[in-house]
């Protein structure tokens, strides 16, 4: 039995199936479903599977990081808590109201993608009505108890997981010739100039793309709070998450890679109108299978609203959890008997009502408006892991702890969270590096990519400067549990 909610306290009902499920709910969507097929067009399959590669290793020390610390200290609001307790209160602030703003928008931006989708089967039906629809939907499940709440999403990611799955072997045997009766072997890999294709600029290219896909393997962190014996499941977590995901990124791109030569153009043309240019729908339809984009459409719409899911118990738990700190205001620490946080809950939920906006100008438009909105913040909130867990680990030994005390012990400190850090913060800074150079300086394609940069940044000065924060030292670092 989940333990009851007392003095304004979240329940810890959740197991290890729950948080990883939770985790790849966030993480796995649009960017394998639609955005895969760009990255094998624009870098060719080896430079695709590099790129996703190099950003999968720096997610697995990013998870490694973020399991030492919240094994240790589980928390809800565990980016901004870590950062205000183990570097300065001011950037915890910054990455707090950061995180939340990007799941806030990212409940948006999915059920605005989920409205489009359903323009599939009913291209006549309005998309206020379907906004409305699903954003209930979404809200309904958060506010169920947290058991009941990680059961939903559990199987909502397993839709997912199961589709990946199957197309995973349903492109092996084709591969190798036993489903069609044509080999097709690596020949994926040898057309044109592949493996790579466009060189060192279309993979750096491609791992921004990567990033994004990746976003949400973090929200492991934010669920520590709730679950039923963290020191125990976090790392059970953390060491699933990665793998699974790793695992049904690079198969799933290896095989629509052997499959579907990267200079097919259909590869360019999947997106949220356009169904039957999926990149999964074109391996099903050569594998003979009916309606395959009526079934990838569905998948695909059950995977925007188990991440909007997810993404609104993120947001969710951290503006709770900010509010405890006295860092937002005090009546967002409400919690209802089912002990969800009522008041956070709502008010994100109004920020998901930006979807309705699609309703009433261009969904296409509307939608890349706050999917740019969103993005940068992630890798902000990454950089966020990599700082806190450096000056964690040196902390923990000043004031004289043992490393064999940790319930997890993250591999390769110093060089993991420093690697990572850097790697985040070369991505945030070029991920439109083409508005710079080939021409006239493109300031507005600068101003949609990079405006939550100076919003993070702005954030920080501001509250350092009101509140006169300094960074903490290593002794007076507070590590109470």
């Amino acid at each position: 039995m989940p333990e009851k909610s007392t003095a304004n306290e979240l329940q810890r009902g959740l197991k290890a199936r729950h948080l990883t499920m939770i985790s790849i709910g966030g993480s796995i969507g649009t960017g394998l479903f639609l955005a895969s097929g760009t990255s094998i067009y624009t870098a060719g399959p080896g430079g695709a599977l590099l790129a996703y590669t190099i950003i999968g290793v720096m997610v697995y020390l990013l998870m490694t990081s973020l399991g030492e610390m919240a094994s240790y200290m589980p928390v809800s609001g565990s980016f901004s808590t870590y950062a205000s307790k183990f570097a300065d209160p001011a950037l915890g602030f910054a990455l707090g109201w950061n995180y939340w703003f990007s799941w806030a928008i990212t409940l948006a931006v999915e059920t605005s993608a989920a409205a489009i989708l359903m323009k599939y089967w009913l291209p006549d039906s309005s998309s206020l009505m379907w906004n409305v629809l699903f954003l209930l939907l979404i809200v309904g499940l958060n506010l169920m108890p947290v058991k009941k709440y990680g059961e939903a999403e559990y199987w909502f990611a397993m839709i997912k997981v199961a589709a990946i799955v199957v197309f995973i072997i349903t492109g092996l045997l084709m591969i190798f010739g036993i489903l069609t009766g044509e080999t097709s072997g690596l020949s994926g890999f040898t057309a044109g100039d592949a493996p790579f294709h466009g060189g060192i600029l279309a993979v750096l290219g491609i791992m921004m793309i990567a990033g994004f896909s990746f976003q949400g393997t973090e929200i492991v962190g934010i669920v520590a709070g709730e679950s039923d014996n963290p020191k125990k499941n976090i790392p059970i977590a953390v060491k699933q998450i990665f793998w699974r995901i790793l695992l049904f990124y690079m198969l799933a791109i290896f095989v629509i890679a052997m499959i579907i030569p990267f200079t097919d153009e259909r590869l360019m043309g999947g997106g949220l109108s356009n169904m039957a240019m999926s990149p999964f729908t074109l391996v099903f339809e050569r594998a003979g299978i009916a309606f395959a984009a009526s079934v990838m459409n569905a998948v695909i719409l059950t995977s925007v609203l188990s991440a909007g899911n997810s993404g609104l118990y993120a947001a969710t738990r951290m503006l709770y959890v900010m509010a405890k700190e006295k860092k937002a205001p005090a009546f967002l620490t409400r919690i209802n008997k089912n002990g969800v946080p009522i008041f956070a809950l709502l008010l994100t939920g109004l920020i998901g009502m930006l979807a309705f906006m699609s309703s009433l100008y261009s969904e296409e438009t509307v939608f890349l408006w706050l999917l740019n909105a969103s993005g940068l913040t992630g890798f902000i909130a990454w950089m966020g892991i990599a700082v806190s867990h450096y000056r964690f680990r040196k902390g923990y030994l000043a004031q004289g702890n043992r490393l064999e005390d940790l319930p997890y012990k993250a591999k390769w400190y110093p060089l993991g969270p420093i690697m990572a850090g850097t790697l985040c913060l070369f991505i945030i800074l070029g991920q439109n590096y083409q508005a710079f150079i080939g021409g006239p300086i493109d300031w507005y394609g600068i101003l949609v990519t990079y405006i939550g940069l100076p919003i993070f940044i702005g954030t920080w000065i501001c509250y350092k400067l009101f509140h006169k924060t300094k960074w903490v030292k290593l002794q007076k670092m507070d590590l109470s549990q």
